[in-house]
């Protein structure tokens, strides 16, 4: 269980689970600018630019990982990994969503949405509505920090300002989500931080809300052993410390359940079709995979995608 989270805890985009959507952010930044990109997001980098300092001022740095490398070329390696996984990742959902609107699905709900900027750089059909949930000061910031930049949505974009441990599916509807139509739902870099109850019950009101036809996709966290975590943490502390970086534990704010139930399992069991994909098989596919040897041998995560029977 997480050391640092309460059941009301609240976050802006520097602060707590918030600060992670910066990192993400980040990560989107710094792979538009390869020109090898997987995906590209020109609105990463203004995304960032107006939250303060941080350990995701990394992501940025081309020297970081040289100068790291020279003391400690696995922590490199994972840097490294770490970047390539985000791309993926982002690549994988968008793909995902792709898929869905040319199935005809006009309708999409992301979760947790943070600083994602698919409701503005993706290109959405016409008619089509994109709902935004999250806390209040991360939509806040997001919707502020673009409007000030002229950047418009490529959908119908609605936010909808509210904890998800709160009634999201009433806020949900009241913002003029139609339970009647399919729907593509997103659960990206979400679950980890729910515990384990509390995903089931998420994945249960959004079969509640869910025509037949809709989709649903979503990462999920593999359990590592404790051991490992505590290596990592003790590493990055030190490369953190190195370039005065305050630094950034995720272990703190996420909830290791023995007992979470796997998506695919779940949905399987819940009137959904499913089929799930080891993260680290597509990084393969993808070729930005990148070994490291201090590895408990599991991917990362695995991504999940559903249909609604």
């Amino acid at each position: 269980m997480s050391s640092l989270r309460t059941d009301d805890d609240t976050w802006d985009i520097t602060s707590s689970v918030g600060a992670t959507a910066v990192m993400v952010a980040a990560a989107r930044a710094a792979e538009t600018e390869r020109s090898d990109a997987l995906i590209r997001d020109p609105y990463a980098k203004i995304l960032i630019a107006d939250a303060g300092t941080g350990v995701w001022g990394l992501m940025l740095d081309d020297d970081f990982v040289t100068t790291v490398s020279a003391s400690d070329p696995e922590v490199a390696a994972m840097f490294e990994n770490m970047k390539n996984y985000q791309a993926v990742r982002t690549h994988f959902f968008d793909a995902y969503f792709a898929a869905a609107v040319d199935a005809g699905i006009r309708q999409v709900v992301i979760l947790a949405s943070g600083l994602d900027s698919r409701a503005f750089r993706l290109p959405w059909p016409a008619g089509t509505t994109v709902y935004e949930i999250d806390q209040p000061k991360v939509l806040e910031y997001k919707a502020e920090t673009l409007a000030a930049h002229d950047v418009s949505p490529s959908a119908d974009r609605r936010a909808v300002a509210i904890d998800l441990r709160q009634d999201w599916p009433t806020a949900l509807t009241d913002a003029g989500f139609d339970p009647a139509q399919p729907t593509a739902w997103l659960a990206e870099g979400l679950l980890m931080y729910l515990p384990a109850d509390a995903q089931d019950r998420l994945f249960g009101q959004i079969t509640e809300l869910s025509a037949p036809g809709s989709q649903i996709a979503a990462e999920s966290m593999g359990l590592h052993a404790p051991d490992r975590r505590e290596r990592m943490r003790e590493r990055f502390a030190r490369i953190t410390a190195q370039f005065d970086v305050e630094p950034m534990d995720i272990t703190e704010l996420t909830y290791d359940d023995a007992d979470r139930a796997e998506v695919a399992d779940w949905l399987n069991a819940h009137g959904w079709q499913a089929q799930a994909i080891a993260s680290q098989d597509e990084m393969i596919r993808l070729d930005r995979y990148i070994e490291i040897a201090d590895n408990d041998g599991e991917s990362f995560s695995t991504f999940t995608t559903a249909v609604r029977r």
